[in-house]
């Protein structure tokens, strides 16, 4: 059973890695023609989104490292739990606010549903002693 759910997680963290290097790709390099296309009004400094983007890029990598090994990795779990806390707590805020456009609010639901597996994986891998070498 153990194997099988691991299985799964290997999988999620695997759809989480190419899901952040997708799109902070797309945003890093092709920020214009995404804006363009949602009729949303560039920044004024394009430096703060293309930011962003590489660190979403970035984090990209510590999925793929989860992907890798479950266990070893466990505290960048933890990291990218904190980082749906805080993405989608600041975009959800700036979306109901009336700041934000609604593009980003999808995105707050794609990180919400990760938040929610990412924690299902550590509450589960807590329970492993692979998880207590590593802790």
């Amino acid at each position: 059973m153990a194997k099988n759910k691991d299985s799964a997680f290997k999988t999620l963290f695997l759809i989480a890695a190419i899901y952040d290097f997708l799109l902070g790709a797309i945003f890093l390099f092709f920020y214009k023609p995404i804006y363009s296309m949602f009729n949303i009004v560039l920044p004024a400094y394009p430096m703060y989104l293309q930011m962003s983007a590489a660190f979403v890029f970035a984090m990209g990598f510590g999925y793929y490292f989860i992907y890798k090994n479950l266990y070893r990795n466990i505290d960048l779990v933890k990291l990218g739990i904190a980082y749906k806390i805080f993405y989608s707590a600041w975009a959800g805020y700036f979306f109901f606010k009336g700041i934000a456009h609604i593009t980003f609010f999808y995105f707050v639901l794609f990180d919400l549903v990760f938040l929610v597996f990412f924690i299902m994986f550590l509450k589960y891998a807590k329970k492993d002693a692979r998880y207590l070498k590593w802790k």
